[in-house]
């Protein structure tokens, strides 16, 4: 493989976005495949774990934060796979067009990306205050400059991978990690029968639970019927009010308002303390005098404990964390994360 190629398709390993916890085990539920085992097909060709596993163990372990070490392996042979179907397909392409890799992707890609401007910096720089840490916009033009052109080329190639990957059939058979995950009967959004069942362990003070609010609500949008999500509290020892909280939306459960009282949660997550959590069931409209009672009689707290067990019991370390038919994702993801998961998830079943 020439070094173009490998620069440009080399793997990104990112540490999840995730409220940290405890590291616990769960056991992993896939048969381990043999090296000899066919994992992948593009085409008529083919992809064996041998090959993968030349380059997806070479992964340094750091790349994948926290996860078990299952899980870890698994992604870093996943991406691998994509991978080496994306390196072939730019080959085979650029031989059918009898360029060179280098001009194909000068054509497709480098020469699409639309350079940012100095009112995209500044849009950049004002949204993002937090990452620049009170940084003057001329000491951090540069870098915005080169981060924005580097989304912008990501953008253009996964969209021109795309289009090569839609012209052959690809499949991918390696098997993911799963755990048995139970939903002990706590709120819900979805039917019963659908193909995908998503758990989620999840802190109402965590701001990484906030950011991937709006996936879980866009993944339900999309998906209706063929997912169902079930929401299991994780408050974590280090967010004073998660906990409060979290008895707080069980007693909302209580009056079939859970979902009404956790959006209300999300929206508002500065707001918090024991005031903010009983004005937040008076705007959903719950009993005010039945939600007082059964916070403050602690009514739920051991629910919540069971649902921290349990999380702890599967291989929960920080929140969010997902389970798609049993395969764990943790952290804030993109929706693009989700949609995978769930295409797969959907096309095996």
């Amino acid at each position: 493989m020439s070094a173009t190629l490998r620069a440009f398709s080399a793997i990104a390993l990112v540490c999840l976005s995730a409220c940290s916890g405890s590291a616990q085990s769960a056991k992993p539920q896939a048969k381990q495949p043999a090296p000899t085992d066919v994992v992948a097909k593009y085409g008529t060709d083919t992809i064996t774990l041998a090959e993968v596993d030349e380059r997806a163990l070479t992964q340094s372990a750091s790349n994948f934060g926290s996860m078990r070490l299952t899980d870890a392996l698994y992604e870093a042979r996943r991406a691998t796979i994509d991978d080496i179907i994306n390196i072939k397909l730019i080959e085979r392409e650029a031989a059918a067009q009898k360029v060179e890799v280098r001009a194909l992707l000068d054509r497709e890609i480098t020469a699409k990306v639309i350079p940012p401007t100095e009112l995209d910096i500044a849009a950049w720089y004002k949204a993002n205050p937090q990452r620049v840490q009170g940084a003057a916009i001329d000491q951090v033009r540069e870098p915005i400059r080169n981060l924005l052109t580097q989304e912008r080329t990501q953008q253009i190639r996964q969209g021109y991978i795309d289009t090569l990957r839609a012209k052959v059939p690809i499949s991918v058979s390696l098997e993911a990690p799963r755990v048995e995950v139970a939903a002990a009967g706590r709120p819900t959004k979805g039917p019963g029968s659908a193909p995908v069942e998503i758990i989620e362990f999840s802190d109402f003070q965590c701001p990484f639970c906030e950011a991937a609010f709006p996936t879980v609500k866009q993944v339900l949008a999309k998906y209706g019927d063929k997912v169902r999500v079930t929401y299991r509290h994780y408050p974590l020892p280090n967010h004073p009010n998660a906990r409060p909280a979290a008895e707080a939306a069980s007693c909302a459960a209580e009056q079939n308002k859970f979902w009404e009282y956790h959006d209300q949660l999300f929206t508002n997550q500065s707001k918090l303390a024991a005031a903010d959590l009983k004005q937040h069931a008076e705007t959903v409209g719950l009993n005010a005098d039945q939600f007082n009672a059964c916070v403050e009689s602690h009514k739920y707290a051991k629910q919540v404990e069971e649902d921290l067990d349990a999380g702890n019991r599967v291989g929960v370390n920080g929140t969010p964390a997902f389970f798609i038919n049993g395969r764990i994702l943790s952290g804030a993801q993109p929706y693009d994360v989700f949609r995978k998961v769930i295409e797969e998830e959907i096309a095996r079943k």
